[in-house]
């Protein structure tokens, strides 16, 4: 079930559901790490609690996001404001590049400082502890993401699996430093670094396509499925944007030239009708019909 086949209000309260949960695990994950982390002079452990921080904003963010992009259309904004879910997931990626410049200024500072990470098996409890929560949001708020056809609640369950893959750094970094490999614990950090930045860039990449309307559908299918439509003589001119959830297409279709205007209204109608029958994620069609003397 995607966004399009639930009403605006349903779909923003479970969105927002979602949101609410993950923002209370998420801030129980970040504060076990960052105390614990702190305590222990540990920072790749301060890292990931600084990384789940950020998990935890993104949620308050993506509530914020969600409120504004729930709003119907109205004069100045005729398509209504989906868009700007979009541009609040844009504000995650952002986010996780200022983590990652959080990361490496700790970093540099712990070549200049007496660096001694203290590990205990409560460290490792507490890391373990946490990553399977954050296994359980990441599963949690990507399967909602899929169902309602959120964008910002798949590129935060991402953001969460940054989280995830971050945290197994950390172990790693704690047996290394338990074995007597101090510079273990900064060397992991610099690794989480690059995992972070990695997906920050498929999240702002993924975000900008749909602001600069690159294609969002298989718009070779779309040509096949109007061609088999009783009275279309050709298709052709067909473009296609927004998200892969939320699709708005026209296309130009060639008709006898003979037809009635009512006709010619009539195939226009059922185009509309079959397309966004097949293409349940096709929320908005324009089509333009052309009498086939034209086509030369």
């Amino acid at each position: 079930m995607g966004s399009n086949t639930l009403g605006i209000k349903d779909y923003t309260t479970e969105v927002r559901k979602v949101l609410v949960y993950t923002l209370i695990l998420n801030s129980v994950v970040a504060l076990a790490k960052v105390l614990y982390g702190y305590k222990t002079n540990s920072v790749a452990m301060m890292s990931d609690g600084i990384h789940s921080i950020f998990d935890g904003a993104s949620n308050v963010i993506g509530l914020i996001g969600i409120w504004i992009a729930s709003h119907p259309p109205d004069e100045k904004h005729p398509y209504g404001h989906k868009k700007y879910e979009t541009l609040f997931t844009i504000i995650i990626a952002v986010m996780l590049f200022t983590t990652c410049f959080q990361i490496l200024k700790k970093v540099y500072l712990s070549f200049y400082e007496d660096h001694n990470t203290i590990v205990t098996q409560t460290s490792f409890v507490v890391m373990l502890i946490t990553m399977g929560i954050n296994i359980f949001v990441m599963l949690y708020e990507k399967r909602k993401g899929k169902k309602l056809g959120s964008e910002f609640l798949v590129a935060d369950a991402m953001h969460t699996k940054s989280d995830i893959l971050v945290s197994f750094a950390v172990i790693t970094s704690l047996i290394f430093t338990k074995m007597g490999y101090q510079h273990a614990d900064i060397i992991v950090a610099l690794i989480i670094t690059f995992f972070i930045a990695r997906i920050g860039y498929t999240i702002l990449k993924e975000a900008s396509d749909i602001l600069v309307d690159t294609v969002c559908i298989d718009t070779s299918a779309i040509k096949s499925v109007a061609n088999c439509i009783d009275g279309v003589k050709g298709c052709h001119d067909i473009r296609a944007r927004g998200s892969v959830n939320t699709v708005y297409l026209d296309l130009h279709v060639l008709v006898d030239s003979k037809l009635t205007t009512e006709k010619a209204h009539h195939i226009a109608d059922t185009i509309e009708r079959v397309i966004k029958k097949e293409f349940p994620n096709v929320v908005d069609i324009i089509v333009h019909i052309e009498p086939d003397s034209l086509q030369h």
